[in-house]
């Protein structure tokens, strides 16, 4: 099974890993901010993960990882 996560400290929550998203998955966590006050994204349904990495493809952060 893949597995995406997010660094939670890197991700600024731009949103552009949600668009990228074939599956439709990934959520910005509005309760959680980081230390710099951004929210960051988080996989929203783990099972739907392909690990397409197509959200690691296009994060300018580098906030993510994918595993399969």
């Amino acid at each position: 099974m893949a597995k995406m996560t997010v660094d939670s400290e890197r991700c600024k929550g731009c949103g552009l890993c949600i668009t990228a998203c074939p599956k439709k998955i990934i959520g910005i966590a509005k309760e959680i901010h980081n230390k710099k006050g951004y929210c960051p994204a988080r996989c929203l349904d783990e099972e739907q993960c392909i690990g397409c990495a197509m959200c690691f493809s296009i994060c300018p952060d580098c906030a993510i990882t994918v595993e399969r």
